[in-house]
C-alpha cells in the first residue's frame, strides 16, 4: 500500500530544521474592530475575506475584509462547533468533521454545515455516515471534492482513527478511501500537487491519562491519483498537536501547537519543501498558540485567535499576518 513518490525520492536530512532568515516576518494589520477571543476554532478565506468561526462555547461568526481593514459580524452558526478545519468550496464555507458539546467526550457533528456569504445564511449539508463521524480531523479540498482524514470519534477519549473519506459536495455522496499509516487527531491537513499531507497531531486518550502525550512525529502523505499512502522519512521537527497547517509557495507550513513539553503554546513555524524533502524553520509566532486555523489570502498567511497555553486558555483575539 506504501509507495514512494518521485518528487520525494531526494535524500532527506534527518537533522533538526535549519534556521532561516531571522528578519521579522509577522505583523498585525491595522483594523477597525477586533475579532472575538476563542480557541478550537476555524479560520478560512472565502472570496478574499477571512471568516473566523466556532470555538468552545457558542461564538459568533467574525468577518475580516482586508480591503477596508474592518471586522464585522455574520450570522451565528446554528450550534456550538469546535475542533474543526473549515474549508472553502464554490464560494461557500464548509464545516466537515467538527465537535459539539463539552469536554471530555464531545460529540461529532451528524451533518456538514455550510455558510453562504452571499446570503449570510447557514444550512445543513450532507449527512456524515454514522460509522465515520469524528471531529478534530484534517480537512482539505482538491478538484472540487472534500477530503476528511484522521480525527477522533469520541472527543478527547481514545477514539482516534486513521480513516480517510472523500465527499462530493455536489451529490452529497461519501466514499471511504485507504486508511492512513498513522491514526491521529488534533491536526490540520493540506494539499500540495495532488497530495494530502497529514502532519502533527496526537492520539488523544483522556480515558487512559494520555490527553496530550501521544504526539505524532511521522508525516503521512496520500497521493490522490494513485490512492496510495507514504510516510515521509523526514519527521516533523517539533512534535505537537493543535497546530495550524497551510500550503504556502509549494511548501507545507506547520504553525504553533501544544504538547507536554511546555505550558505556553508552541511558537514554532516549520516548513517542509517536497522538492528538497527537507524541513526549515521560519520566523516564530510572536506569541505561541494552539487550537486555531491558519489560512491564505493571496501571498499572505493569516492566523487569528487560539489558546495561549496548552489546554483551554487564555483565549486570544489577535490577528497575525506572515507575508
Amino acid at each position: 500500500m506504501l509507495a514512494l513518490f518521485p518528487a520525494m525520492a531526494e535524500s532527506i536530512d534527518p537533522a533538526p530544521a535549519a534556521a532561516a532568515d531571522p528578519a521579522p516576518a509577522w505583523s498585525t494589520p491595522a483594523a477597525h474592530g477586533t475579532p472575538t477571543a476563542r480557541h478550537e476554532n476555524g479560520l478560512v478565506a472565502v472570496g478574499g475575506r477571512l471568516y473566523l468561526l466556532g470555538g468552545r462555547d457558542e461564538r459568533p461568526l467574525d468577518i475580516f475584509d482586508p480591503a477596508t481593514g474592518a471586522w464585522s459580524r455574520g450570522a451565528r452558526p446554528p450550534r456550538e462547533i469546535h475542533h474543526m478545519q473549515a474549508v472553502a468550496h464554490d464560494g461557500r464555507l464548509y464545516v466537515v468533521g467538527a465537535f459539539t458539546g463539552g469536554f471530555p467526550e464531545e460529540r461529532p457533528l451528524t451533518h456538514v454545515l455550510v455558510y453562504d456569504p452571499a446570503t449570510d445564511r447557514w444550512s445543513e449539508g450532507p449527512e456524515v455516515p454514522a460509522h465515520r463521524r469524528r471531529g478534530a480531523a484534517g480537512v482539505a479540498v482538491h478538484d472540487g471534492r472534500i477530503y476528511l482524514v484522521g480525527g477522533n470519534t469520541r472527543g478527547h477519549m481514545s477514539g482516534y482513527v486513521p480513516w480517510l473519506d472523500v465527499l462530493d459536495p455536489w451529490t452529497g455522496q461519501w466514499r471511504e478511501l485507504a486508511d492512513a499509516p498513522h491514526a491521529r487527531d488534533h491536526f490540520h491537513a493540506a494539499v500540495i500537487d495532488g497530495r494530502i499531507y497529514a502532519a502533527g497531531g496526537r492520539k488523544t486518550s483522556h480515558d487512559t491519562g494520555d490527553t496530550l502525550s501521544m504526539t505524532i512525529a511521522q508525516v503521512d502523505v496520500y497521493d490522490i491519483a494513485s490512492g496510495q499512502w507514504q510516510t515521509l522519512e523526514a519527521p516533523l521537527p517539533t512534535q505537537r498537536a493543535g497546530a495550524g497547517t497551510v500550503a504556502m509557495d509549494g511548501k507545507l507550513v506547520v504553525l504553533g501547537g501544544e504538547s507536554v513539553r511546555q505550558v505556553p503554546g508552541h511558537s514554532e513555524v516549520e516548513a517542509y519543501d517536497p522538492a528538497t524533502a527537507r524541513w526549515t524553520t521560519l520566523a516564530p509566532l510572536p506569541r505561541g498558540r494552539h487550537g486555531t486555523q491558519a489560512t491564505m489570502i493571496g501571498p499572505a498567511l493569516h492566523m487569528v485567535a487560539g489558546s495561549g497555553d496548552r489546554g483551554g486558555g487564555p483565549e486570544l483575539e489577535d490577528h497575525l499576518v506572515f507575508e
